[in-house]
């Protein structure tokens, strides 16, 4: 899908798409939304944590907030990292909320990645393993680190990339939406700029589990490659590689194409 809309300053182009897999669950508990207008656009995703009653309903909550506050804030917004850090703290409220409706021993809970792109630049807010992942002419130019021991462990130089994702604590997070009122911890990402072609992608971890970090950005970040069918091709590879086990695995993409002729 490409969009091009014209506003008081320029062009915004871009293309964008999102995809969202079963896998080997009975329950998609991710939920994911790419939203685009005038000034502005924002990829969201948010997984429900299994093993967590109402998943699916703690994802979808954290959805609705972002997506509601992005189209209820003028654009472009003023203050982009204090828009994410208000809005994924309302995000973590109303998830608390619904646990105590719910009024169930373990309450929902949900991981999520925000990335807001306006102006030339991106902004990214994320907690838990949910992911950001930016790309550029085929390489993997930054990612978000996840709020995990093995993360950490990987950081540190402990352990390879190919032994974090057959770790046998890779499935736990540190911080999360939901559960204690306290709000989480959470990572602020400030002004990062892009260029033209560059790929953005937020990502559930059946997503980025099933594949390495060289294979996202080698064959999704390289221009002139159909965003959706791209996306749903890795997707599915994910799937198909974790096998009967295979997680809800979803993604929203964005590529940037640059600005047409101002007024």
């Amino acid at each position: 899908m490409i969009q091009s809309n014209r506003c008081t300053e320029f062009f915004l182009r871009v293309e964008y798409a999102d995809i969202s897999l079963l896998g080997g669950r009975e329950e998609n508990q991710d939920r994911v939304a790419a939203a685009v207008a005038e000034h502005a656009a924002l990829l969201v995703v948010a997984d429900g944590m299994g093993g967590h009653a109402d998943g699916a309903r703690a994802a979808e909550v954290t959805k609705q907030v972002v997506l509601e506050a992005f189209w209820h804030t003028p654009q472009p917004l003023f203050d982009p990292l204090g828009f994410l850090h208000i809005t994924l703290g309302r995000a973590h409220d109303e998830v608390v909320k619904l646990g105590v409706k719910l009024a169930v021993e373990q309450r929902p809970r949900a991981t999520c990645a925000i990335c807001l792109m306006q102006q030339h630049a991106t902004w990214v807010a994320h907690v838990g393993d949910s992911r950001l992942y930016h790309l550029r002419r085929g390489a993997l130019l930054w990612r978000s680190r996840d709020h995990s021991h093995v993360e950490l462990l990987l950081r540190e130089g402990l352990i390879t990339a190919d032994q974090a994702q057959t770790h046998p604590m890779r499935n736990f997070v540190e911080c999360c939406l939901g559960g204690d009122p306290i709000l989480p911890d959470m990572s602020l990402t400030r002004r990062r700029p892009i260029e033209p072609s560059d790929v953005l992608m937020v990502c559930t971890d059946g997503m980025w589990s099933g594949l390495k970090d060289t294979e996202i950005a080698g064959e999704l970040g390289v221009a002139g490659v159909p965003l959706r069918e791209k996306l749903l091709e890795l997707a599915q590879r994910a799937v198909a590689r974790a096998g009967a086990s295979s997680d809800n695995t979803s993604a929203a993409a964005l590529r940037w194409l640059g600005d047409d002729e101002k007024k």
